[in-house]
């Protein structure tokens, strides 16, 4: 599994969108990404289908069946925060993956750091 995309904090809010790859020789049944940041999420946050709070600043997601060597499913949050952050810290790595084994785990986790810009900062 891979993960790439971008995260963006401003006014009070925090976006991660991320495209799941499956760089494997064989298909993936199904993975789990999980996303922990740094502050808490406002508890009364709508997370997109196929995600779920699993603690006051952690969400996963599901992606699904995935084919050998191909890309897999897009996910976009667009969630507000507690209060108004100078910056946020997201780790971003895999909850479960199927019983599947990854030759590669390195490329499936991520920390990044998004200042309240509004910018894009990628992984």
């Amino acid at each position: 599994m891979a993960y790439h995309g971008h995260v963006s904090l401003w006014g009070g809010r925090v976006g991660v969108w991320l495209t799941t790859e499956n760089h494997g020789p064989a298909p993936v049944s199904g993975v789990t990404v999980r996303l922990r940041f740094s502050v808490p999420l406002d508890p009364g946050a709508t997370l997109p289908p196929g995600c779920l709070r699993t603690g006051p600043a952690t969400v996963q997601c599901g992606t699904g069946t995935m084919r050998a060597a191909g890309s897999g499913v897009r996910v976009a949050l667009d969630v507000a925060v507690v209060g108004e952050p100078a910056e946020v810290g997201v780790d971003i790595d895999t909850a479960w993956s199927g019983g599947t084994y990854d030759r590669n785990p390195a490329n499936n986790t991520h920390r990044v750091l998004a200042p309240a810009t509004g910018d894009p900062y990628s992984f």
